[in-house]
């Protein structure tokens, strides 16, 4: 049976420098599923890559050599074998309840926060363009979107504070008290560099907007009532500020050690502070050894961020709640998948014997047309009553959480696997009660050779 499973890591274990090699680019995430589609034996696939986590969405056929094959994927962009001390992997009900955490905001380092619903929603549109939704995926992510709406909507766990823009803003606050009349300088202008941008400005912050996009720093500037400035004068801006929130989608450093010596020169020593919450990071590591230079990134957030969820562990608490009851509602549905397709083949199988044995016995009955149709709905008839009882107890075990290892024994013990649809009823008889429409009437039996023989002959 086809199943579900990720693969990945994120902040709970993994370091912001392992993270960021495996960062995925918004624009390139269609092209990487597109690809993993092609190499693994993967049916549907989601890539979800943000500043605090990496993790691969998989529904297969076969799930050990897909887990494998995902694994040597992330390896691979890592370019490092030691990868797998950092990757967790979570399959079948556990991967649909992290799939569900993920998108309510449970798991994140700011819990509540909003901006991880809409990056799930976009490495689904990445997927889905790419071909890597299918059943089971597609239904798990628009279940995920109902999910995180069901726990926005319900309880408080969204209430304050919520995001890694607004800690780190709560931070540079606790630096310097009070932030307004302080210079702070903006480096990009994406959606996490717009939520500070507007905390920033709420405090009463002088703010600077530098961004490689004149025409986008002008705009987020303007609608903030900031200032922008051109990239080319990044170095005299830093030489300004007294904080710095970098939060670009550059792959490579903006601001190297070796600029950061030139600006602290120029600042004649002044402290200056540097918040990085872009991954992969914006600021060279190695700046923050340069005197008087405070480095935070995201992962230094996490302390505010824990103080953080323990004010929101009841709402937290509710929310989790939510989860496991829309867990459980999936993976009704998803046994119910398998249900199906057992019910209607063993319904097959027992119609296949008795025609076989019809088959061979009509040649030699000499009976009229009308007989034909009574015994073609007692041959139903007999069906319906011996398969009442074992579809009764198929569909009550569905819900079971064993229900796999039933349908599994159900069709090795009848022989379900690859089993031919049966051709249509006999003309008018449709409707006859206890009649399937997949039942051929017992007078086209009847016109078969006497030679012919059934499938359990």
């Amino acid at each position: 049976m086809r199943e579900i499973f990720v693969v990945g890591l994120s902040h709970h274990g993994t370091p912001i420098e392992i993270r960021e090699r495996l960062s995925v680019a918004t624009g390139s995430a269609a092209e990487e599923v597109r690809g993993l589609l092609e190499s693994a034996p993967l049916a549907e696939s989601v890539l979800l890559s943000t500043c605090n986590r990496v993790e691969l969405y998989a529904a297969s056929d076969e799930p050990i050599h897909a887990s494998r094959a995902v694994r040597q994927y992330l390896e691979s962009r890592a370019d490092d074998a030691a990868l797998g001390q950092y990757l967790y992997e979570h399959t079948g009900e556990d991967a649909v309840r992290h799939a569900f955490r993920v998108a309510s905001s449970l798991d994140s380092m700011v819990v509540g926060e909003p901006q991880i619903l809409g990056q799930v929603k976009s490495a689904y549109q990445a997927a889905e363009s790419a071909g890597g939704l299918g059943t089971l995926l597609g239904r798990c992510f628009t279940r995920a979107f109902a999910v995180a709406k069901r726990v926005r909507t319900e309880t408080e766990v969204a209430a304050g504070t919520v995001s890694i823009s607004s800690i780190a803003i709560e931070l540079a606050g606790k630096i310097f008290g009070d932030l307004s009349g302080r210079r702070a300088m903006l480096l990009g202008a994406g959606e996490m560099g717009e939520a500070a941008a507007k905390s920033l400005v709420g405090r009463g912050v002088r703010l600077v907007v530098v961004n490689r996009s004149p025409e986008r720093a002008e705009t987020l500037a303007k609608s903030l009532g900031a200032e922008a400035a051109p990239y080319e004068q990044l170095t005299t801006e830093l030489t300004k500020a007294d904080v710095v929130i970098t939060s670009t989608a550059s792959a490579r450093f903006v601001i190297t050690k070796s600029l950061m010596k030139d600006v602290m020169k120029a600042r004649k020593r002044r402290p200056l502070f540097l918040i990085d919450i872009a991954v992969p990071r914006d600021i060279d590591p190695r700046a923050g050894d340069l005197g008087n230079v405070f480095l935070y990134d995201v992962d230094d957030l996490s302390e505010v961020a824990g103080v953080n969820l323990a004010a929101r562990k009841r709402a937290a608490d509710q929310a989790e709640g939510i989860v496991r009851a829309e867990t459980e509602n999936f993976e009704q549905w998803r046994r119910s998948l398998a249900l199906s397709p057992t019910i209607k083949g063993l319904r097959e199988r027992f119609l296949s014997i008795a025609r076989a044995e019809l088959e061979r016995t009509l040649p030699r009955l000499d009976v009229s047309k009308h007989d034909q149709e009574i015994l073609d709905a007692m041959v139903n008839a007999i069906v319906n009553k011996l398969l009442h009882r074992p579809m009764t107890e198929l569909k009550h075990g569905a819900n079971a959480p064993d229900a796999a290892h039933l349908i599994d024994a159900t069709r090795r013990l009848f022989d379900l696997e690859e089993r031919r649809s049966l051709p249509p009823p006999a003309p008018g008889n449709e409707g006859r009660e206890g009649a399937q429409t997949d039942t051929p009437a017992i007078g086209e039996l009847a016109a078969v050779s006497s030679g012919s023989r059934g499938e359990n002959r």
